[in-house]
C-alpha cells in the first residue's frame, strides 16, 4: 500500500461532527488521527472507521497537551462541547479546550508546518443586533451570562489562531459554523434537532422554548463538511468564513417540520425560554459563495428525512435509547 500523502489530525474527531469529518476525509484519500477525550464524543461514531488502515484514535485530553509523531499536513480543530446542555455541564473544560486546547492544536501545526482549521461557532455574534450575520460583524455576547463559557470560549479561539497567522505566519483558517444537523447527534445533547427527533418519535409533545418566533437557519451535516473542506483546501480564503442553512425558519416552524418529516401526532408545548437565547440567527454566506463556490446543496426535507431515518433505526437498534 502506498501511502496518503495527506495526513489529517481532528480532535474532537469523535464527536458528532468530527466523526463525519473523518469519514469524508478517509474518503477522499486522507490517513486521519482522530483525537477525543469522549467526554461528549462516542466511539459508536467511529466504530466503522476502525478497520480501515489509514484510520487511528487516541483517547487524549487536548488541554493537556498534544503530541503525533509522523508527518502532519493538516490540523482539524473540531474539540469542544457544542450544546448548552454539555457545556454548561462542563464548563471549565469548555473554556479550556477553547484556549489552553486551541493553543496546543495551533502549537502541532506550527511544528508540522501543517494548515490549520478552525471550527468557530454562530455563537460569537451572541444575540445579533445585525441581521443576516456578516462575517465583519462583532457581536453581541454577554461576557458573564450563562452561554458565555462557549461564546467566549470560541471568540478567544479566534483571536488565538488570527495570532497565529499574523504573527508567525502559519496556514491557519476559521469556520464559523451555524446550526448543524444529521446522523450520529445524541438525543439527549440538548440542541434543538435531536431534541424534536427524539420526542417526535416517542410521541411526546415537542417542547418549544418561548413563543417559538426566535429563528434558526439549519444545515445538514453533509453540506457542513463540504463547506469546512472548501476553506480547508482553499489556496487563498481563511477567513473567518460563515458555514450555513440559507434559509432560515423560527423555532416552533422546525417543530412543525420535524413533526411532519417523522409522521408524527406529537403535539408542540411551550417551556421557558433558556437567558440569553438568541432571538435571531441567520448567516451571510455570500462570502462563502462567492470566494469557496459552497452553498447548501440538502434542502430542510431530504435532511431531516435522511436524520429521522438514522434515529428511528438506531432505537430499533438499542431500544429506548439515542445516542
Amino acid at each position: 500500500m502506498t501511502r496518503p500523502a495527506r495526513r489529517a489530525v481532528v480532535t474532537g474527531g469523535a464527536g458528532f461532527l468530527g466523526s463525519h469529518m473523518c469519514e469524508r476525509l478517509l474518503a477522499l484519500g486522507y490517513s486521519v488521527v482522530c483525537i477525543d477525550n469522549l467526554s461528549t464524543g462516542a466511539l459508536d461514531n467511529i466504530r466503522a472507521l476502525s478497520q480501515d488502515p489509514n484510520f487511528a484514535f487516541r483517547e487524549a485530553d487536548l488541554s493537556a497537551g498534544l503530541d503525533v509523531t509522523g508527518p502532519v499536513t493538516d490540523v482539524l480543530h473540531m474539540a469542544c462541547p457544542a450544546s448548552p446542555r454539555d457545556y454548561l455541564r462542563l464548563p471549565l473544560e469548555t473554556l479550556r479546550v477553547g484556549s489552553a486546547g486551541t493553543q496546543h492544536a495551533l502549537d502541532l501545526a506550527a511544528r508540522h508546518g501543517a494548515r490549520f482549521l478552525l471550527t468557530s461557532t454562530s455563537e460569537v455574534y451572541g444575540d445579533p443586533l445585525v441581521h443576516p450575520q456578516p462575517e465583519s460583524y462583532w457581536g453581541n455576547v454577554n461576557p458573564v451570562g450563562p452561554r458565555a463559557v462557549y461564546d467566549e470560549a470560541k471568540r478567544f479561539s479566534e483571536t488565538l489562531t488570527i495570532t497565529y497567522r499574523e504573527r508567525q505566519g502559519l496556514d491557519a483558517r476559521i469556520a464559523r459554523i451555524f446550526n448543524t444537523f444529521g446522523p450520529r447527534m445524541r438525543g439527549d445533547d440538548g440542541r434543538m434537532i435531536p431534541t424534536f427527533i427524539t420526542q417526535a418519535l416517542a410521541g411526546d409533545p415537542l417542547t418549544v422554548a418561548g413563543n417559538g418566533e426566535q429563528t434558526r437557519s439549519l444545515c445538514y451535516v453533509d453540506d457542513t463538511v463540504d463547506g469546512l473542506l472548501a476553506l480547508l483546501t482553499s489556496p487563498d480564503v481563511r477567513g473567518p468564513v460563515n458555514i450555513g442553512g440559507s434559509g432560515e425558519l423560527s423555532v416552533l416552524q422546525t417543530a412543525r417540520a420535524v413533526i411532519a418529516a417523522a409522521g408524527s401526532s406529537s403535539d408542540v408545548v411551550f417551556v421557558p425560554r433558556p437567558e440569553d437565547d438568541p432571538s435571531l440567527r441567520c448567516p451571510d454566506t455570500s462570502l462563502a459563495a462567492e470566494r469557496l463556490g459552497w452553498r447548501p446543496r440538502i434542502d430542510l426535507e431530504e435532511g431531516l428525512r435522511r436524520t429521522i431515518r438514522w434515529f428511528a433505526e438506531s432505537r430499533v437498534a438499542s431500544p429506548g435509547l439515542v445516542r
